[in-house]
């Protein structure tokens, strides 16, 4: 294979590096600091995002760029159109490939058993020195989970509550009663349900992309429906909550708590009201990061690098020419 140039835009999860140098031997690959990227740009012909935002100006910065790659699902941080319009491909790993939908589902069973037994609280009682075997917490058996979001991540999780015996529902774009019933689920319903599923869940899990329909789909008056003491669980995109609205529902006593992985704004500020909150988990975009679901990223982003360079067509392109017209381009 020819030698081929990887840039990661950002020096958040040095694990993508890590990865790409190990399994795809006689590449360069190269983590770029983004004020570096933005300021004097780099050479490469892939670019990998890392918490870094690709637009016009960025793509531009990268000289002899062909391929942007997504680490993961999400491309809402990515300018597609300026990519097309500048002839680059623009690609993503989905989640249901390579076990990142297992990984953020097993994140979202954990944060939900911490969230509801309180181990934020856990943690400072035990520093503190205080009298053990207090505060309660709740069990997950008996409750009613809804899930927002069934694609590979929430497929995934609806498989992993049901152990638990928690009664499980779901909301996608449309109704879908033969997946209910394959994942064991007591109802799946459209858009127009989410105002009955937050009635009924004790556990809220977010399980979707950002658009323009998701931006902050739970605000105060989604978060209002929620039963008292209800938790939130966040895997998919900060976006799709309402910050302010949340703290505000925690501040009241009204939720029971929140798990978050990820957040309108990335990093988080350390000076955030979420940041140290005792009914708040908080996790730094690590949901998918894991060893499985690396390989299998890395695996799918290799196999893309290896069609690029022999002008075939790329997987889950979603900007991609009819095969005949990227491989012309490609020659």
């Amino acid at each position: 294979m020819q030698e081929t140039r990887v840039a990661v835009a950002g020096t958040s999860f040095p694990a993508v590096r890590q990865h790409l140098e190990e399994m795809l031997p006689g590449a360069v690959v190269e983590a770029v600091p983004v004020e570096l990227l933005r300021s004097g740009g780099c050479a490469a012909e892939v670019l990998v995002p890392a918490m870094c935002r690709i637009d016009a100006a960025v793509i531009d910065r990268v000289d002899g760029l062909r391929l942007i790659h997504q680490w993961g699902a999400g491309l809402d941080g990515v300018d597609i159109e300026a990519a097309s319009r500048r002839g680059v491909l623009v690609a993503n790993v989905p989640a249901g490939v390579g076990g990142n939908a297992e990984s953020v589902a097993e994140w979202c069973v954990m944060a939900a058993i911490a969230v509801n037994r309180r181990l934020p609280v856990l943690q400072r009682v035990l520093r503190s020195g205080a009298a053990w075997g207090d505060p309660p917490g709740r069990s997950l058996h008996g409750r009613t989970a809804g899930i927002v979001g069934l694609g590979g991540i929430g497929q995934a999780l609806a498989l992993r509550l049901r152990p638990f015996g928690m009664r499980v529902l779901g909301v996608r774009r449309r109704e879908d009663a033969e997946l209910a019933g394959r994942l064991g689920l007591a109802w799946i319903g459209g858009a127009a349900q989410l105002p009955e599923l937050l009635r009924q869940s004790d556990c809220l899990f977010l399980c979707l992309p950002l658009t323009e329909a998701t931006r902050r789909l739970i605000d105060e008056r989604a978060l209002a429906l929620l039963p008292a003491g209800a938790c939130v669980v966040n895997a998919g995109r900060g976006g799709v909550v309402d910050q302010a609205a949340l703290v505000r529902a925690l501040e009241s006593g009204r939720l029971g708590g929140a798990a978050l992985d990820v957040f309108e704004q990335e990093p988080l500020d350390p000076a955030s009201p979420l940041a140290d909150r005792p009914d708040v988990l908080a996790t730094p975009h690590i949901a998918g990061v894991t060893d499985s679901s690396y390989r299998g990223i890395a695996r799918r982003v290799i196999e893309n690098i290896h069609r690029l360079h022999d002008g075939r067509p790329l997987l889950d392109c979603v900007n991609a020419d009819p095969a005949g017209a990227q491989a012309s381009r490609d020659s």
